[in-house]
């Protein structure tokens, strides 16, 4: 099954994402035994968001094969993880698909649009 977002380029992806994360009120992150699953890149330490659960388990391949999609209220998110990733000074990834790193915010951002 191929997903429409996988078509897409980031930017398209992020506010795709963010239009069914608002609209669902729920957003999904991968998770292992240690808790949720980072991402770096060059610049920033960040973790990884998907409107859907099978875009999240697309990424649970290789080093992340161990993982599981775990759903998260937009509501748990914005209470619970944007006050503490703001503090950890994480960003959020959006939509990272195999092969292309997804668009990478703020949580204040983030926070603003759903």
């Amino acid at each position: 099954m191929t997903h429409p977002l996988l078509e897409k380029n980031a930017f398209e992806r992020l506010e795709a994402s963010l239009q069914q994360i608002k609209n669902a009120k729920e957003l999904f992150i991968l998770k292992d035994e240690h808790g949720c699953v980072m991402l770096t890149t060059d610049e920033e330490d960040g973790v990884p968001v998907w409107p859907d659960a099978s875009l999240a388990a697309l990424w649970a391949t290789e080093d992340w094969s161990d993982c599981e999609t775990m759903a998260i209220s937009t509501q748990d998110f914005l209470t619970k993880w944007v006050p503490g990733m703001t503090q950890d000074d994480l960003m959020v990834m959006v939509c990272p698909v195999p092969g292309e790193e997804g668009e990478v915010i703020t949580p204040a951002h983030f926070a603003e649009k759903i």
